[in-house]
């Protein structure tokens, strides 16, 4: 595996820079993601599983947080997705981080900061807001950005993009945002991970999915919905 290095981080976001959502105006308060019935655990892959494990059907959502698809798909399949299949235990569904650019280990780093308990909202959360927060660095933010300290870059990051008062509105110290930003393992894990999905799995882009472990070659809530459809039919 290639481990995370500075390298890595900042010439994929130099590769992501041109493609990164504009500010926009602050959106509506989204309404809550409904809380999901079972404890939510953390997988051996790196991922976090909402539902039964022992689901007969088992979606695997492959997530970058600075892709507008994956908010978008978010948006549409959080609460059916909830209500239609997780809750009657016909699907479990795992989300694994994957990252595109050096956003991404910050934005990662902090949604995964905490127990597993913590991650459905965090997650949500993020994914909602991501026009509020999502932004091209301006000259002086590259700058702090590809600071030489890991842990100075993925704080001056995450001031400037304002995800530190994210993560307050929901409890969290920053104290404690700063233990998870300086976690250079965790961030060595991540890129493993995103490295395994590419290589073992054939991810290319996010949102992904396997079902029952296969690699679906469709990124979008409306294919997903109708796979799922067909696989649980007769479904009680």
């Amino acid at each position: 595996m290639t481990r995370f290095t500075l390298a890595f981080a900042l010439a994929a976001l130099v590769a992501a820079h041109p493609a990164v959502a504009a500010p926009k105006k602050p959106a509506p308060a989204a309404a809550p993601t409904p809380a999901p019935a079972q404890p939510v655990i953390r997988t051996a892959e790196g991922g976090y599983l909402l539902g039964n494990p022992q689901a007969p059907i088992k979606v695997v959502e492959f997530v970058s947080y600075t892709c507008p698809h994956c908010a978008h798909f978010h948006s549409e399949s959080a609460a059916p997705l909830q209500a239609k299949y997780i809750a009657p235990a016909h699907v479990s569904v795992e989300v694994r981080p994957f990252l595109r650019n050096a956003i991404d280990v910050t934005a990662t780093l902090l949604t995964t900061c905490g127990p597993a308990s913590r991650f459905h909202g965090i997650h949500a959360l993020v994914l909602q807001r991501q026009s509020e927060w999502l932004h091209s660095p301006s000259a002086t933010e590259l700058k702090r950005w590809q600071h030489p300290d890991f842990a100075t870059r993925t704080r001056n990051m995450a001031h400037d993009l304002g995800l530190y008062a994210l993560m307050q509105t929901r409890g969290y110290k920053p104290a404690e945002l700063d233990r998870c930003l300086s976690d250079r393992a965790a961030a060595e894990r991540l890129a493993d991970q995103t490295e395994a999905a590419t290589d073992k799995i054939g991810v290319r882009g996010t949102p992904s999915f396997t079902i029952n472990g296969t690699l679906q070659n469709f990124y979008d809530w409306p294919n997903l919905r109708a796979a799922l459809d067909a696989l649980t039919q007769g479904f009680s």
